[in-house]
């Protein structure tokens, strides 16, 4: 696999780990501790905090930052300019820095353009965040939430399809593109096969 490759206008630290097949696009920074899996892409005007985890295969568009705090797992679409955020209560003349809350987004979860990612929650894997919502609570696997404060009204598939499932109670449903299936149990979806 090749090496990351970095665009001559981006800045990365000494001391930052990129991983194999890496792109760091226009303006980026990447901070000195910051750790990156293999073929990520960073996309124009992206940071890169010191206290940074982002996996394999993970995907952050243009003007992203992604501040101290933050885990990324593989496979996580992050969308044009969302937001991260890592101090709950934020004043310009008080320092909070022993403060941050960890954010962590789970494997294969997508975080829509101009989302928000209040710091302290998790989102699941395969959840899908819509365009513009504000997420302040946990997200479970395979949800789809949208809206300010977002609220769930749907469940998604590996592929990014919507499925045909209940918000609650029982159900079983097919990924109309892959044939997966899928069932909701006690508020958990799973995928079968």
């Amino acid at each position: 696999m090749t090496a990351a490759v970095v665009h001559p206008s981006a800045i990365v630290d000494d001391g930052a780990q990129l991983g194999a097949g890496t792109r760091v696009w226009h303006f980026a920074h990447v901070c000195a501790g910051a750790r990156i899996g293999e073929r990520c892409s960073l996309g124009q005007g992206v940071y890169v905090g010191n206290d940074v985890v982002i996996g394999h295969n993970v995907k952050i568009q243009n003007n992203v930052s992604v501040y101290d705090a933050v885990t990324l797992e593989d496979d996580v679409f992050c969308g044009p300019s969302m937001v991260f955020t890592n101090v709950h209560n934020p004043r310009a003349a008080v320092v909070r820095k022993n403060e941050y809350r960890r954010t962590l987004i789970r494997h294969g979860a997508t975080l829509g353009a101009n989302c928000t990612i209040v710091c302290g929650t998790t989102v699941g894997p395969h959840a899908f965040i819509g365009a513009g919502a504000v997420v302040s609570r946990d997200v479970p696997a395979f949800a789809l939430v949208v809206g300010v404060p977002a609220r769930q009204i749907g469940w998604m598939s590996r592929h990014g399809e919507r499925l045909d499932l209940p918000l609650e109670g029982d159900g079983e449903a097919v990924c109309p593109a892959t044939g997966e299936r899928y069932r909701l149990s006690g508020g958990t979806v799973e995928c079968l096969a």
